[in-house]
């Protein structure tokens, strides 16, 4: 049983939660969740920690994040296991994962030596000659970091990892489906001998974490997650900043000037890798009508012979299992609705229990759910576009704006893409599944608010301050 990890003490609570395999429904672990009580010393021990934290000099805080970092990467294989344990992810992804879940740890003990301002000339007017501004970045205070179940490490190393760096304390309150992974990290925390309350995990049920959400005393929230629940917390979230990383519905273009055979392959990984349980694989498949014949031969071929599903221990495997009964009856119900209506399935099926096959759908209209709303499935829709004005249309053709990717070998394509694209970025010659832990990344319009990306998301949980000087 695992308890929760408040002010570097671990706490038994009596309310339990047993965490459940996608895969065989066994009981992997059991965890303590917190309760009021439980919250209320946990807030206050970050109020306390934030007045150390502030005090940190950059190399006391980059000290901290190599030294967690280190304890990650030491335990990288128990915690790939856990991810595949708790969250049904393939084992290959789960590695890729961690390993990322280390270099992101990394970035941020970089970035909190790094982390400065800059000198403004502040004597523009003949009355104001001698004048020099400096800016400093000054830590928020406490934050709280909501993390969801598709990337259980390395989407809550995107919110300890900033804030720390940018001398914050964080409570990570885990998605219920998997809370084992963030635990983990918080014994590698305590075992590293790291300042107490700087890192605090309280799996909780969902109303008392809203409850923080509220209180004032922590100053940002940082929340990955669905679309309606993230805006709704941003209403309550009162006067703290907030980021919020949720939903897509990713399109790839591929342009009549495209390499086929490399965009069918990062298509089919890009949309059915951990069972397309990824807020930017690829749910929208918009192909120029020049070749759209030529590509849908190749990339059902290449799902045929790569994309293989089932049991998430097994190396081979990209489609594991949904996260639970509930969501895989949910993407079951959208499909046979498209199907009912006139789409036409091209590969794959419904399956059955936890676990649906690579499904691609084609003659897809713009009304059902399987076009405008985030699947989070292991589906694709296969579309065909006009020319490239036509695709760039039908990709903005959503409420959501995360990332997009574009196969083309036509560079004034590429930039048209860039500059047209409703999205927060747009990832060319690849998938929009595509990211790098440094990178700047976030969504607009119903995609989120914010960016994360180690340095970006420091900037987020910091306040810029002005120096003006008078010689």
């Amino acid at each position: 049983m695992k308890r929760c990890f408040i002010d570097n003490r671990w706490v038994e609570t009596k309310e339990k939660l047993p965490v459940l395999s996608p895969w065989s429904g066994e009981v992997v672990g059991e965890v303590c969740l917190a309760g009021a009580a439980e919250w209320e010393t946990a807030i206050t021990a970050a109020q306390k920690a934030a007045a150390a934290f502030k005090k940190f000099s950059s190399l006391e805080r980059r000290q901290i994040l190599e030294a967690l970092a280190a304890g990650v990467k030491a335990r990288q294989e128990e915690l790939a296991q856990t991810i595949v344990a708790e969250g049904g992810k393939p084992v290959t992804y789960a590695r890729a994962e961690m390993a990322r879940g280390v270099t992101t740890l990394s970035l941020a003990a970089e970035e909190a030596a790094r982390l400065g301002g800059e000198v403004l000339p502040l004597d523009l007017s003949p009355a104001f000659k001698g004048r020099w501004g400096i800016t400093r970045r000054f830590p928020l205070g406490p934050v709280l970091g909501i993390t969801p179940f598709n990337f259980p490490f390395n989407l809550m190393a995107h919110k300890v990892g900033p804030a720390l760096a940018a001398g914050n304390p964080i409570i990570i309150k885990p998605a219920s489906k998997t809370p084992l992974t963030a635990l983990l990290l918080a014994e590698i925390y305590e075992q590293a001998g790291l300042p107490p309350g700087g890192l605090q995990v309280l799996p909780s049920p969902a109303a008392l974490a809203e409850q923080a959400v509220a209180d004032d005393r922590l100053k940002a929230l940082s929340f990955t997650g669905s679309a309606a629940v993230g805006w709704y917390l941003k209403n309550r979230a009162g006067r703290k900043k907030v980021i919020l990383e949720l939903g897509g519905n990713a399109a790839l273009i591929v342009d009549a000037a495209a390499d086929l055979k490399a965009a069918a392959h990062r298509a089919a990984i890009g949309a059915f890798a951990h069972a397309g349980q990824v807020c930017i694989s690829v749910q929208r498949l918009l192909v120029h009508q020049e070749v759209y014949e030529a590509f849908k031969e190749i990339f059902l071929d290449t799902v045929a012979r790569e994309i293989k599903a089932g049991d998430p221990a097994r190396e081979e495997t990209v489609v594991g299992p949904f996260i639970d009964a509930g969501a895989a009856a949910r993407v079951r119900q959208w499909v046979q609705e498209a199907l009912d209506g006139g789409a036409r399935l091209a590969a794959g099926g419904l399956g059955e229990g936890n676990l649906m096959p690579a499904t691609v759908l084609e003659e897809v209209t713009r009304d059902m759910k399987v076009w405008h709303q985030e699947i989070f499935g292991p589906v694709v829709v296969l579309t065909k576009c006009r020319d490239f004005a036509h695709a760039l249309k039908m990709a903005n053709d959503s409420i959501y704006g995360l990332q997009a990717g574009v196969f083309t070998q036509n560079l004034a394509h590429a930039w048209q893409a860039f500059e047209t694209l409703e999205v927060g970025g747009v990832i060319i010659n690849d998938a929009p599944v595509f990211r790098l832990d440094h990178m700047p990344y976030g969504g607009v319009k119903d995609s989120g608010l914010g960016r994360e990306g180690v340095r970006y998301a420091m900037e987020e949980l910091t306040e810029i301050r002005l120096l003006a000087l008078k010689a």
